[in-house]
């Protein structure tokens, strides 16, 4: 045989691939493991069932991480091994595959999708660049705002989705085709980070503020607002857009330094396109007041029975209904991703339900039930960080935001700080795509790896951590949150 059809064996791959089947088998037939005590004296059983939970989420971490199979695979495996090794029963495991967020991402999607045909992604593009210039950092700083500024008002989902064909109009003009480069790179890992960011600031960005503040309500007793939370949130957010956009022109710095010619080519192009289109129109339209609609809801109290899962779909929906979409269009849907997601929502109600989440909580919690405030504030901050990267958000607050909660006074720590030290991690998963929709967003581009991903995730994690103590000594102090009890 001609060495032209011979493959090399991939030995890396059979590496990591054997070493999340280890984790699995090491963890799942370990005996079991001993209880979590909460400083209140509560005993917290890992089962069985926990274990395996944990032997599961390892698996599909490693899997995830170095892209043995397709992640949307790897996803699959997740339902599987729950329903092989009696975890949960298949009928809850792979019910978990259409949750509502995962049906949200895919609407997400199709907005996209519906932006991109019509051509309004396009000329938004040309319009952005127009303002922007030539220099590529300027145009990092140009998309990382807008990013930013559109999750104050619509979910940061929803955002990515919308800013990402954009991207791809962008990156068409640098000139090196569909080639990977620092440029390309950066400007998908870096909105997805930046939406992560920019949905702090609000309550409009992700349902985990909403979430979070429920629990706060119900342990602490007190109400707190939406422009509360924007109050001390809005400083950290815009501090992270920024730093991040720092850090991708340290770590990705682009290759060309500006791009000759690109604000003349994009008024061309621009010109090229004509005046505005009754589809572009009736698109915009239709994308629009769904988004309005769903940001009313916080505002409007006869508008929150209405879930938003269920708005957002209307728009997929009508996009057919007027022949924006077609058939063909359906089948473009990038079904990794919304495997990907699925899978992400499975493992973490996997952990929750079984108990695992909380017992692996109670456990690094109490570790530092003895240390100085700031100590113990930023160790609930990591253990939400890395929560995050593997579980929906929402549920690395609700497993670790009562049990803070619950410690927090014996240290002399008001609830405050922890609160929104948790909610500021929780909404930047830097390290895996499965810990928020616009990073497995940016994936689709064929920019970076997974491995890629995790590797800038980590130095961008330790930056997220310096700002967030920075926040708890000196930013929230000086606007009048309350870090101490009495203090």
């Amino acid at each position: 045989m001609s060495s032209a059809h011979t493959k090399t064996f991939d030995w890396k791959r059979l590496v990591f691939m054997m070493a999340g089947i280890a984790l699995f088998v090491i963890v799942y037939f370990s005996p079991l493991w001993p209880d979590a005590v909460d400083p209140l004296g509560e005993h917290f059983i890992l089962t069985k069932e926990g274990k395996g939970a944990i032997a599961i989420f390892l698996l599909a971490g490693t899997w995830w991480v170095f892209e043995v199979v397709p992640i949307g695979v790897t996803s699959l495996l997740i339902g599987v091994m729950q329903a092989l090794f009696f975890v949960r029963p298949a009928s809850v495991a792979f019910r978990d595959f259409m949750d509502p967020s995962v049906l949200f991402i895919f609407a997400s999607i199709m907005i996209g999708l519906v932006f991109t045909k019509t051509g309004l992604t396009k000329r938004l593009a040309y319009k952005m660049l127009d303002i922007v210039g030539e220099r590529t950092s300027m145009i990092y700083l140009g998309v990382f705002v807008v990013t930013a500024l559109l999750t104050h008002i619509m979910a940061h989902t929803a955002v990515a989705a919308t800013i990402y064909p954009l991207l791809l109009a962008i990156y068409s003009l640098y000139g090196e085709g569909n080639k990977k480069t620092k440029f390309g790179k950066g400007l998908f890992i870096g909105m997805a980070y930046v939406a992560g960011a920019g949905s702090i600031v609000t309550l409009l960005g992700a349902a985990r503020g909403a979430v979070a503040l429920g629990f706060f309500n119900e342990i602490v007793q007190r109400d707190v607002g939406f422009f509360e939370l924007s109050w001390y949130m809005f400083p950290v957010g815009w501090i992270m857009v920024f730093v991040l956009w720092g850090f991708f022109m340290v770590f990705l710095k682009p290759e060309k330094a500006t791009i000759p010619g690109l604000r003349e080519k994009a008024r061309e192009l621009n010109a090229k396109m004509g005046p505005i289109t009754r589809q572009e129109i009736l698109a915009a339209v239709l994308v629009f007041g769904v988004i309005a609609i769903m940001s009313a809801r916080a505002f409007v109290p006869e508008l929150k029975a209405l879930d938003k899962t269920a708005i957002i779909l209307v728009s997929s929906v009508l996009f057919f209904v007027f022949k924006i979409l077609d058939l063909k269009d359906l089948e473009d849907i990038p079904w990794n991703i919304i495997l990907l997601f699925a899978g992400a929502m499975s493992i973490g109600f996997c952990l929750w339900q079984t108990g695992a989440a909380k017992w692996m909580a109670v456990n690094w919690l109490v570790m530092f039930q003895e240390a100085n405030w700031f100590i113990f504030v930023m160790s609930i901050a990591f253990f939400v960080m890395i929560m995050t990267n593997f579980i929906m958000n929402v549920a690395a607050i609700a497993i670790s935001l009562p049990v803070a909660l619950v410690i927090a006074p014996y240290l002399g720590v008001a609830p405050d700080v922890i609160l929104y030290s948790a909610l500021v991690v929780a909404g930047m998963p830097f390290l895996l795509l499965v810990g928020a929709a616009p990073n497995a967003i940016a994936y689709d581009s064929g920019q970076f790896s997974t491995g890629e991903f995790f590797a800038y995730g980590i130095p961008a994690s330790i930056l997220l951590m310096v700002v967030t103590g920075f926040a708890c000594l000196v930013i929230w102090p000086m606007q009048g949150m309350p870090i101490t009890l009495g203090g």
